[in-house]
């Protein structure tokens, strides 16, 4: 069974505007038999970053209200040994500096779960045994 893990921003995206996801990450998506989904804890605390700063547009009343969301249709991925190892060793391109991306990058890798993002900035990291799907919105 494949194993699906959505960035931040697919998360947000998917929330937000849905409809104006591609037809592939849909299906992906919209059909769970095509594979197991996961949400890292690392995308979960960014999404309540953001949403209490107000930068996202959300159908959530409070910031407490998406931890029970997401976990009823999502596994959670927490962080663990080996994705911080794998972090240790990723290899950043010049220009892509944002710490929470490479740990969610290291966990994909660590896991070997494709890892659906619509940062073009990750295809760098297919090299270093990312398996991406890039999705643009």
């Amino acid at each position: 069974m494949i194993r699906y893990l959505l960035d931040t921003n697919a998360m947000l995206s998917l929330y937000d505007k849905p409809e104006r996801m591609n037809k592939e990450i849909q299906d992906i998506i919209d059909y769970f038999y095509y594979g197991r989904h996961y949400i890292s804890t690392v995308s979960i605390m960014e999404i309540i970053h953001l949403y209490k700063r107000n930068k996202i547009r959300t159908i959530w009343k409070n910031a407490e209200d998406i931890i029970p969301d997401l976990i009823s249709k999502f596994e959670i991925l927490s962080v663990k040994t080996a994705h911080l190892l794998t972090y240790s060793r990723l290899i950043c391109p010049p220009g892509h500096n944002d710490p929470n991306d490479h740990l969610i990058i290291s966990q994909a890798i660590s896991e070997k779960i494709t890892l659906i993002s619509s940062d073009s900035k990750f295809e760098h990291y297919v090299k270093q045994n990312l398996d991406f799907i890039f999705c643009d919105f």
